[in-house]
């Protein structure tokens, strides 16, 4: 295998922004050429797929700026602080966003949704034994929480009915892990 890496020879910060970071870096390519590579730089997030135990799950629609539409996605969250743990940031969100608690989570699967042009790492879990706690959205947060089957969420995903990939790949994801864990060892 050749190695592929390139490497960076200068770096400018184009935005310093609330949650994202936009830079400008002069790379030197494998075959000794240079590029331009501009990038955002974001702390990265957590995802969470909510499994009753009858089988139903919870999404949440809210209207998402740069598209200009609203989405049915699962609940997720940025990461607030360097090293904070994922866990924990998926175990905020779903409370904050649905009213839901989780007694355990499931860590199934990592993705970087846009390795053209970001960093972000958003990390997927599955909620389990589910408790209702309180629903406490942040200042200029929307959501309206819509219970719907786990199955009929997954089709919706594998059909394109539902656009955001983070939530197709968190739906994905928690199915297989449901396969997995279902198979006799």
């Amino acid at each position: 295998m050749s190695d592929l890496t390139e490497t960076q020879l200068s770096s400018e910060q184009l935005v310093d922004g609330v949650l994202l970071n936009a830079f400008r870096d002069e790379v030197r390519l494998p075959d000794d050429e240079t590029s331009v590579r501009e990038w955002i730089d974001h702390p990265g997030a957590s995802a969470i797929v909510p499994l009753f135990e009858d089988g139903r799950t919870l999404l949440v629609r809210q209207f998402r700026y740069p598209p200009r539409r609203t989405f049915l996605e699962v609940p997720a969250g940025k990461l607030d602080a360097p090293g904070e743990d994922p866990a924990d940031v998926a175990a905020r969100e779903l409370e904050e966003e649905t009213g839901w608690r989780a007694g355990r989570f499931e860590h199934v699967g990592s993705a970087y949704p846009c390795i053209g042009y970001s960093n972000e790492c958003i990390h997927v879990f599955t909620a389990h034994d589910l408790r209702r706690g309180t629903q406490t959205l942040a200042d200029g947060e929307f959501v309206e929480v819509v219970e719907m089957e786990f199955a009929e969420a997954l089709a919706r995903a594998r059909q394109g009915d539902l656009k955001d990939m983070k939530t197709v790949t968190a739906l994905v994801y928690a199915a297989a892990h449901a396969n997995e864990t279902s198979l006799p060892s």
